[in-house]
């Protein structure tokens, strides 16, 4: 007899709401987590009263409103609005792009002004076929907000030349004609009220949870206590790159506390130039009323992943999308191991849409 119905490798959103619907009709569940924490990437760190995401914001936003319904079952959320700023050598940028933008950009006051700009731009590039990233930007959206907003983001985010960069990483650009610095047009928008800590920590209530502990260092022994793996780890490490290595983008974070009370005055500011290094500042009192004097900010860097990093963002070009096709193949003809999430199934997932997809293979398990 196995000693677990199900053993789950990661405690992270999908880890955790997968074994929380098992628990909760009686399966028995053991959820191992190579970190010394539950919760993954979601995982917030008090610091002086600051609930410090630990891995980069996480704001959670959805028109799923069954979605929304299941995490406030959990813990109730703020109504925090996801409004971040753009710095570009020191001139400040409303995003989304919206009428603040272009009102700061060419001082237009009108949509019909702005429009006229970005097409009157469009225009001038005589861009017929994009061929690549910088092409397809600027057939959006004119040089202006290409150079200024999304040229040296972009490159610092993928490590490479927007002119080396495929067209189809921009399909859309989203343009508002309004005053609306909202980023998100979901219906639903907020920050768990005392940090994602609490909803993982509901989830995993009653279940086992070990910490520390790497399923690959213990896989002969792991792969035998349980009937069914739900692996959330990387699909190819599991099959141990036997077609080849998925490649992926790194992030690394320098957190700093600082003895003011408000360092920046909103919780994100993208810095926009290719000459500084980070791509943002995060300040993460802003995401939750906080009354400490003091303040935590953190510096995102994107990083070049290599064998050993943390994997952050696929990389899917079609190149790594063949490469995944195959280990997909091999997932598909499993009988015991269930893969999830944004490593499991290599594919760029926001946490709602880990929450969705970790309760539909729950449904499939029950059917």
């Amino acid at each position: 007899m196995k000693k677990y119905d199900y053993l789950i490798v990661g405690a992270g959103l999908f880890g955790a709401t997968f074994a929380y619907e098992m628990n909760k009709i009686g399966k028995k569940c053991l959820v191992i987590d190579k970190k010394s924490h539950i919760g993954g990437n979601v995982y917030c760190e008090n610091i002086e009263g600051i609930n410090v995401h630990k891995y980069g914001a996480h704001i959670f936003h959805t028109s799923n409103k069954e979605i929304w319904d299941y995490v406030n079952s959990f813990v109730e959320f703020n109504r925090y609005t996801n409004s971040p700023v753009a710095n570009y050598k020191g001139e400040l940028y409303n995003l989304p792009f919206n009428m603040n933008t272009f009102y700061q950009l060419w001082k237009v006051k009108t949509p019909e002004e702005a429009k006229n700009k970005i097409e009157e731009q469009k225009k001038e590039a005589r861009v017929e076929n994009p061929k690549n990233l910088e092409e397809q930007a600027i057939s959006l959206v004119g040089k202006d907000i290409y150079e200024k907003l999304i040229k040296g983001y972009t490159e610092k985010q993928w490590g490479q030349k927007a002119t080396e960069l495929p067209a189809f990483i921009i399909k859309r650009l989203p343009v508002r004609f309004t005053f609306d610095n909202n980023y998100f047009n979901d219906k639903y928008q907020g920050i768990p009220i005392g940090g994602y800590n609490k909803i993982v920590e509901k989830m995993l209530d009653g279940v086992e949870v070990k910490l520390n502990t790497d399923f690959f260092k213990e896989r002969n022994e792991l792969e035998n206590i349980a009937e069914k793996i739900v692996f959330t780890g990387m699909i190819d490490e599991y099959y141990d790159y036997k077609f080849g290595t998925l490649e992926y983008r790194s992030l690394r974070f320098e957190d700093e506390l600082l003895d003011e009370e408000n360092h920046q005055g909103n919780a994100v500011i993208n810095y926009t130039e290719y000459e500084i290094p980070y791509t943002r500042i995060i300040e993460h009192k802003h995401f939750e009323d906080c009354n400490s004097s003091k303040t935590v900010i953190t510096k995102e860097y994107p990083a070049t992943w290599k064998k050993g990093d943390e994997p952050y963002y696929p990389i899917n070009n079609n190149k790594n999308n063949d490469l995944y096709a195959k280990y997909k193949e091999l997932a598909d003809k499993e009988n015991k191991v269930i893969f999830g999430g944004r490593l499991g199934q290599y594919k760029y997932f926001d946490m709602h849409n880990v929450i969705e997809s970790a309760l539909n293979c729950v449904k499939e398990e029950l059917k």
